[in-house]
C-alpha cells in the first residue's frame, strides 16, 4: 500500500470516531480493499473507470451483489470526507457505480406460536434472564443483530415504551417496545444490577460483565432454539423477520414497518408482502377445494 493511502486510512478512521464500532470496523476494512487495489496510485486520484475495474475485479473473486454493495457505500463514505477536506477531489468517483444485482432470496420467519415458544423462557438464572430479554427485544422491536449488541442502557425507555437505536449509515430511529419485551428487560436490570465490574454503559452483557458480542447472541438463540424444540436452526436475523412479517400480516401498513425496520427504500420492506403471500398459498392450499389434488386414479 502507497504511504500517501496509508495517512488518508489513519485520517479517516479518526473522522469516523463516534459512529458505531461496527460501521468503523465495515468502512476501514472497505476503503482498506480499496487501497490495496489502488496499488501506489494515491485514492484521490482515482477515476470511475478504475473503479468500476476494481469492482469489477472484486466480484470476479466471488463477491456477491450485496457485498459490494456495501463496499461501494464505504468508498463513497470516504471520498465524501476526501471532498469535505478539500484534498483536490472534486467530485465522487462513484457516482453512477452500481453493483451487480444478487438473487432475491425469501428470509426466513418463524410462525407466530414459535416465535412465542421460542422467546417465553422460564428459566431464572442471570443469563436465561438476559437471554429472555434479548430475543424479546429482537422480536418485539425487530432490531438488527448488531443494534442488540450495541445498545446502551440510556437507549432504552421502559416508561415510554421505546428504544433508539443506531442503524446502518449512522441512522438514529425510534422503535416501540412491546409489553413482555419492557416485562423481560425490566427482569434483566435487576439482575443486572448486582454483576460485579458490569459494563457502565451497555445493555447487555456476558459472563464477565462487559458488552455482550454478536457471536454469543447467535450462539446463545441456537442453543435456545434447540431447547425449547424449534425444528430449525434459529439465527437473530429471523427474529428479525419474523418481527415484520407479524406485524405486516396484522397491520398491512407497509410503511410503518418500513419505518421500524430502519429501511432506506420500500423495496427492501416489500420481501415481506411475499412472506404473507406465501402463508396465505398455504392456508389456500389446504382449504380451497379445488386446490387440492386429486388423488391418483
Amino acid at each position: 500500500m502507497a504511504p500517501v493511502n496509508a495517512a488518508w486510512l489513519e485520517t479517516f478512521a479518526t473522522h469516523l470516531a463516534g459512529r458505531p464500532a461496527h460501521t468503523q470496523a465495515a468502512y476501514r476494512r472497505d476503503v482498506g480493499v480499496l487501497a490495496g487495489l489502488a496499488g501506489d496510485v494515491e485514492l484521490t486520484r482515482l477515476g470511475a473507470p478504475q473503479l468500476r475495474r476494481f469492482v469489477a475485479t472484486l466480484h470476479g473473486r466471488g463477491l456477491s451483489g450485496r457485498s459490494l454493495a456495501r463496499t461501494l457505500s464505504s468508498w463513497r463514505a470516504f471520498y465524501r470526507y476526501a471532498l469535505e477536506r478539500d484534498a483536490g477531489v472534486t467530485e465522487s468517483p462513484c457516482a453512477g457505480i452500481k453493483a451487480p444485482k444478487s438473487p432475491k432470496r425469501l428470509p426466513s420467519a418463524l410462525s407466530p406460536d414459535q416465535a412465542v415458544q421460542l422467546v417465553t423462557i422460564a428459566e431464572t438464572d442471570p443469563l436465561a434472564v438476559r437471554d429472555r430479554a434479548l430475543f424479546e427485544l429482537a422480536y418485539s422491536s425487530g432490531l438488527r443483530l448488531s443494534e442488540l449488541a450495541g445498545l446502551d442502557l440510556d437507549r432504552v425507555d421502559l416508561a415510554g415504551g421505546e428504544v433508539r437505536v443506531w442503524g446502518k449509515g449512522a441512522k438514529e430511529r425510534i422503535v416501540p417496545v412491546g409489553a413482555a419485551a419492557r416485562d423481560a428487560i425490566a427482569a434483566w436490570l435487576a439482575v443486572r444490577a448486582a454483576i460485579p465490574g458490569a459494563d457502565g454503559k451497555a445493555l447487555f452483557l456476558g459472563k464477565s460483565g462487559r458488552r455482550i458480542n454478536v457471536r454469543a447472541i447467535q450462539r446463545r438463540l441456537a442453543e435456545w432454539a434447540v431447547k425449547r424444540g424449534l425444528p430449525q436452526h434459529v439465527h437473530p436475523h429471523m427474529l428479525r423477520h419474523s418481527f415484520a412479517s407479524h406485524v405486516l400480516q396484522s397491520s398491512g401498513d407497509l410503511r410503518a414497518v418500513q419505518e421500524m425496520l430502519g429501511h432506506a427504500s420500500i423495496a427492501s420492506t416489500q420481501v415481506y408482502t411475499h412472506l404473507d403471500f406465501q402463508a396465505l398459498a398455504k392456508v389456500y392450499d389446504k382449504a380451497h377445494p379445488r386446490a387440492r389434488k386429486k388423488p391418483a386414479k
